[in-house]
């Protein structure tokens, strides 16, 4: 009979997997942490778009168009000037999504039906985010023009014919003119791939000293935790920034990724970062025994990592609360940094606290993954 045996083997292997309490929690807890969490962060729609008003007419009938933007619940207004170089540098630093550019005369070409134009320019680094904020801006323009043609007078008292104002809408992609996806996936994606080199391998060198023996040999001779600290995440911070330079050679000389900033800086946002990477694969090792949880943790840690960092979706979209939490996922202030410099040329006073933010969390992350090192080896 096949079944006795059969039992036999499944209750030694469910007493296995509930021995194993790093594995059990990750198979019961982390799923459902999964699904309440990225349910929400996975999403392409944008909730709330960051808007500059460029107001050339200061009108009425303009005020009317903002507040038509600001009540869709789409947008907020990130700011409101008369000429557009204040919006060109929000667009640049993030700080703004999108410019909507009211020229003059924008009223009395409605008045007389007249075709006039409103530009709107998209931070189209994100294409998929640009081509929905274009819809969204492009439906408020088309219903204000209809809702205009059914009204009897503007704003200002002028009377308007019932016919709908000819207005027409002319879109500009900044940074990205083809709305190429690879400009924008490419430097993601080399970010993701030195998170596995400085966070797995870092997690399975270390775990592979314990499985051999030989890092309770370690343990006991005099070296300090912190010099052996060292030498195991030195090498692996060498490989990482030689593997990101390669990586950037591939995204300029393959893809055509344009490199409009300064290559110093990303490797100074890169040697940062690192810190962080190998920062949680020491941490890593200290909750794992085996290569199976230092495999199994790591990629559920990971997949966390680049679902709330604005790789694929936008960090805008997610929740509040999501939002907040990304502002502690450092891959998202790396990602964020990268297309900056690559794709906006951003300087150093563009991307400043995204350079301070990598420090901090680098550097506390690393310090406490030391810490519960030197703990679980004192």
């Amino acid at each position: 009979m096949i079944w006795r045996p059969l039992r036999v083997l499944l209750r030694k292997e469910f007493l296995q997997i509930r021995r194993d309490a790093v594995i059990l929690r990750m198979l019961l807890v982390m799923p459902m942490i999964q699904l309440l969490v990225l349910a929400n962060v996975a999403t392409f729609e944008v909730k709330t778009a960051a808007l500059w008003i460029v107001d050339q007419d200061r009108t009425a009938m303009a005020s009317d168009l903002v507040r038509r933007f600001t009540s869709s619940g789409r947008f907020r207004i990130a700011g409101l000037t008369s000429v557009a170089e204040p919006g060109e540098d929000a667009l640049l630093t993030g700080d703004a999504n999108a410019i909507l550019v009211i020229p003059t005369d924008f009223e009395r070409n409605a008045v007389r039906r007249t075709p006039t134009m409103l530009q709107v320019v998209l931070n189209a680094e994100n294409g998929s985010q640009a081509g929905v904020i274009q819809s969204y801006a492009a439906e408020i323009i088309n219903r204000f023009a209809a809702d205009a043609a059914n009204s009897s007078t503007l704003g200002s008292g002028q009377a308007l014919r019932r016919s709908q104002p000819v207005i027409e809408i002319r879109t500009r992609a900044a940074y990205n003119p083809s709305l190429d996806y690879k400009r924008f996936m490419v430097p993601g994606i080399l970010v993701q791939l030195i998170t596995l080199v400085g966070t797995l391998m870092t997690a399975l060198n270390i775990v592979r000293e314990k499985e051999a023996g030989t890092l309770d040999q370690l343990n006991v001779t005099p070296i300090r935790p912190a010099v052996f600290i060292a030498a195991k995440l030195i090498p692996l911070w060498v490989i990482g920034m030689m593997e990101f330079v390669v990586g950037l050679g591939i995204a300029v000389g393959l893809f055509h990724v344009p490199l409009l900033g300064s290559i110093w800086l990303l490797m100074s946002g890169a040697a940062l970062y690192l810190l962080a990477a190998l920062g949680v694969g020491l941490w890593v090792s200290t909750v794992s025994e085996t290569h199976q949880q230092a495999l199994f943790v790591t990629f559920t840690l990971i997949m966390v990592y680049i679902l709330m960092s604005g790789l694929f979706t936008p960090v805008r979209a997610m929740p509040g609360w999501a939002q907040l939490v990304a502002q502690m996922n450092p891959l998202m202030h790396f990602i964020a940094m990268m297309r900056s410099v690559m794709l906006k040329g951003a300087g150093v006073t563009d991307v400043w606290q995204r350079l301070l933010a990598l420090a901090v969390l680098g550097s506390t992350i690393l310090a406490l993954a030391i810490g519960r090192y030197r703990k679980r080896v004192s």
